[in-house]
């Protein structure tokens, strides 16, 4: 299927009445599909994906029609949002540690690409702890440097042992046994089955 046919299939799938913070409807989107302009559509359309959360088959057309425009970073984004609607959603406020504290120092990928270690407070058969792994995505910034404070996403590799996550939870990241960073989970949203289809 071609890009315009895609983003087609995906506006069809946004209900009409739902518009963004910033007055942002399907109608703006029609009207940058009439005029070609595909990469404003995909960008109004990721815009819409929150408002409210829309099923699994529009982030899964979206990351399509992302990868065909070769627009690697909405094409990523668009996947985590498929991980996330089948998996749930963590949002929390996440500090990493000053580059004089901690091992890391150098930025980390924004993007979901790093796979830190978390303390989320399992415990192994033994009793120590155990460490879990989520990727971590960085809201609105391509880069978050060591001392550097952000919202973040996190993907777990196995999501039912973060069952138990509440907001106000503290978590450690790490990347080795010291902590790299912490984070306070912010929201806990568990995956709705009807959001599949």
């Amino acid at each position: 299927m071609d890009v315009p046919k895609l983003l087609e299939a995906a506006s069809l799938l946004v209900p009409e009445e739902t518009a963004t913070e910033n007055d942002i409807t399907v109608n703006d989107v029609w009207e940058h599909l009439i005029r070609d302009e595909w990469e404003v559509a995909l960008g109004l359309l990721e815009e819409l994906g929150d408002v409210p959360p829309l099923p699994l088959s529009f982030w899964e057309t979206l990351a399509t029609a992302a990868e065909q425009m070769r627009l690697d970073k909405s094409a990523a984004w668009c996947h985590w949002r498929c991980y996330e609607t089948r998996n749930g959603i963590i949002r929390a406020d996440f500090t990493l540690r000053p580059a004089n504290e901690a091992r890391r120092q150098t930025p980390i990928s924004g993007a979901g690409v790093l796979r830190p270690m978390w303390n989320i407070g399992n415990r192994t058969q033994t009793g120590v702890p155990a460490l879990d792994i989520a990727r971590l995505w960085v809201e609105f910034t391509p880069f978050l440097k060591p001392g550097g404070q952000a919202t973040v996403r996190l993907a777990p590799l196995d999501p039912s042992q973060w069952q138990h996550l509440q907001p106000g939870q503290v978590v450690t990241m790490h990347e080795d046994r010291s902590v790299a960073g912490t984070a306070v989970v912010l929201e806990v949203h568990r995956p709705k089955t009807s959001s599949l289809t």
